[in-house]
């Protein structure tokens, strides 16, 4: 290795540069979550509702103890500094307030409801993934070929296409006029779940060895998380493409075929690996569409998840039930993103001295 390329490779990866990467990356992590929790917060205070009324009930708002004592809990009678801490420390003991619409606490609600949502996105992009990439490296191999243009044709609509008529269609094609696939709900009726573990019931059939159940939860899964997955395929079958053009015509890739190397060696160890960094920030993207298309599919689907809640807390204006959904959803995000983030530093090391 000449001097030149030590000196470059010294820059690109000093001492400990990837843990200042990081680093960096956390304490920007622990002040977006402080950003989120305040926006949520102000919201919360801006909605023109009685907060006691609306958690206690009118017979319970009549009783002044009871009164006094649900605004002590939650700092109502504070300055806004004050209750802003008091929601803070609240948060940071898992207290996320009471449901109007349920009755019990909020955090209790989300444990129930985002297994379900959390199997339908791991298979949704699970399925994404493998199709949309493996879609997208075919089409830039055969450029301006048959193959190239109906995967093109293809993926324009189904990104141009809404998800909620995807769903529709897709119900009423599979479940009424095929009846190949189930129509709602996680498991046949009068089906008891497995004993829960994580409460994904693929997951928790497996680890109970029952194949029957799980082959049934997977049965049930299949439609909505296709329909989940059609917007995402689509998307990185173009990002893939595009990313895999741009490299195809690096000179590191003319070099390994000039060697003679199997075509398979080099798309996956050179085209692949290069357009990987493009692909892997799209990913991040993949995951906040099925959070927001969840919301449809769930509701179209009759699926108990967090999107079922969701709309259910919005339509009967449950404050708390919207604002513990909404910092859900927010962490994810920014969960996600950190991970990404972390990921291409991995695969770039250009990105860490950033």
């Amino acid at each position: 290795m000449t001097t030149a390329a030590v000196v470059v490779r010294r820059r690109l990866l000093p001492s400990g540069g990837f843990a200042r990467f990081v680093l960096r990356r956390l304490v920007a992590l622990v002040f977006l979550s402080l950003g989120i929790t305040f926006v949520a917060f102000v919201l919360t205070e801006l909605v023109p509702s009685n907060a006691v009324a609306t958690n206690l009930g009118e017979q319970a708002a009549g009783d002044p103890a009871a009164v006094a004592a649900f605004k002590h809990h939650y700092g109502l009678d504070k300055p806004f500094p004050v209750r802003y801490a008091i929601y803070l420390d609240h948060l940071v003991h898992g207290d996320l307030g009471q449901s109007t619409l349920t009755h019990g606490p909020v955090t209790h609600d989300l444990a129930q409801f985002i297994p379900a949502t959390g199997e339908l996105a791991l298979y949704s992009i699970l399925f994404a993934s493998i199709v949309g990439i493996g879609f997208g490296v075919i089409a830039a191999l055969r450029r301006n070929r048959p193959t190239d243009h109906v995967l093109r044709v293809a993926s324009l609509a189904g990104i141009s296409m809404p998800t909620f008529w995807i769903a529709l269609v897709a119900l009423y094609v599979g479940f009424f006029r095929l009846g190949w696939f189930p129509g709602a709900e996680r498991l046949d009726p009068g089906t008891n779940p497995p004993p829960s573990i994580t409460g994904m019931y693929t997951i928790d059939a497996l680890l109970a060895g029952n194949w029957g159940l799980f082959v049934q939860a997977l049965h049930h899964l299949i439609l909505p998380a296709l329909v989940l997955a059609a917007f995402n395929v689509s998307l990185l079958t173009r990002f893939t493409r595009s990313a895999v053009l741009e490299v195809i015509g690096n000179d590191y890739v003319r070099a390994a075929r000039a060697k003679g190397l199997p075509e398979r060696t080099v798309v996956l160890r050179y085209i692949v690996r290069g357009a990987l960094p493009s692909v892997v920030t799209v990913l991040g993207l993949v995951f906040a569409n099925v959070l927001t298309g969840a919301v449809l599919v769930e509701k179209i689907f009759s699926w108990p998840g967090i999107g079922q809640y969701a709309f259910q807390a919005a339509v009967n204006v449950d404050v708390p039930a919207i604002a513990g959904v909404s910092l859900f959803v927010a962490v994810v995000y920014i969960t996600v993103n950190f991970v990404v983030d972390i990921l291409y530093g991995l695969i770039d090391p250009r990105i860490r001295i950033t």
